[in-house]
């Protein structure tokens, strides 16, 4: 008996500390803003902004290609040929493959 006395005296004095503990445990570890779910968030973060350079640099190549194909019918006629296979009436356009069967 004597020691449960004590015991809860002890409780008693530390109850704050305790409850504060127990309060950080909580909020630190099981809650949805815990620790954990910011360091997710952080990678995630991180992903994104990779992803946004990548996507921010092939917006800027493909607009100036866009410019490149609105002021200069060459470049039309060069991209028609080197994607499309096109060609004018009086050439003949020989594919070289480096496939080996």
């Amino acid at each position: 008996m004597n020691k449960l006395r004590m015991f809860w005296k002890v409780l008693g004095k530390a109850k704050y500390v305790i409850v504060i503990v127990i309060a950080v445990l909580v909020i630190g570890f099981f809650d949805n803003n815990s620790f954990i779910e910011r360091y997710k968030h952080k990678q995630t973060i991180t992903e994104l902004k990779s992803e946004i350079a990548k996507y921010t640099d092939m917006h800027r190549r493909d607009s100036i290609q866009v410019k490149r194909l609105d002021h200069n019918p060459r470049y039309i006629e060069k991209i028609a040929r080197e994607r499309y296979f096109m060609k004018a009436d009086d050439e003949d356009i020989f594919v070289l493959s480096d496939d080996e069967e």
